[in-house]
């Protein structure tokens, strides 16, 4: 997932990230607003060794949500 891509979809991302990592709170959710280098930092304080699984849960999430971007098309 891209940084854009994270900015586009920030509003069903967020609800579906703090059910799965519930340790991201609200302020979290608040600071990182769609922003990709806040949201792997959040990660990894959050989670630290954890980090690259989160990342992998949000490349996987993310087709879900923008079918098209799993061929390689633009939306």
């Amino acid at each position: 997932m891209n940084a854009d891509q994270l900015k586009g979809k920030w509003m069903q991302l967020k609800g579906e990230l703090k059910q799965r990592w519930g340790k991201f709170t609200d302020d979290d959710l608040q600071l990182i607003e769609g922003n990709y280098d806040t949201f792997v930092g959040k990660a990894q304080e959050r989670y630290g060794d954890k980090k690259e699984e989160i990342m992998k849960w949000a490349d996987e999430w993310h087709p879900k949500f923008l079918p098209d971007a799993a061929k390689g098309k633009e939306q």
